[in-house]
């Protein structure tokens, strides 16, 4: 792709996965399971001790939520790479979408959409979108 970036930026809410400071860019990849996924096959939950799963990933939303919100405050563009979309043999290209994002200047970028079309934490960024790129 061409971009400089720096990985786990410890500074930043959320500890982005990869940032790209000229672009003021926040990468997540998050894995399905953990970060629930909606709709996606790969979000089960755990039919043992399942108040505990229930509550756990009820935390893990919640602390994404703010940290997106929080990037969105302090002026950074927030994208999510579904653990999914990376699995698939679907025809995907990733690092396209990830190229055309950074340099349109969207405010968020999730690949691959959830079905209903918003991811709910984007939902407290300034003048969100989930519109991938053309």
């Amino acid at each position: 792709m061409g971009f400089r970036f720096r990985l786990h930026v410890k500074d930043l809410p959320g500890r982005p996965d990869i940032v790209l400071p000229k672009h003021r860019a926040a990468i997540f990849v998050n894995g399905c399971f953990w970060h629930r996924h909606p709709g996606c096959r790969y979000a089960t939950t755990p039919t043992s001790n399942k108040e505990f799963w229930e509550a756990k990933f009820a935390a893990n939303t919640s602390r994404d939520a703010a940290n997106y919100e929080a990037l969105g405050r302090s002026g950074w563009r927030v994208a999510i790479v579904w653990e999914c979309a990376t699995r698939t043999s679907e025809e995907r290209n990733i690092e396209e979408e990830l190229s055309n994002w950074i340099t349109c200047g969207d405010t968020t970028l999730e690949v691959p959409k959830v079905v209903d079309g918003q991811l709910p934490a984007f939902s407290n960024l300034p003048s969100a979108t989930t519109d991938e790129p053309s």
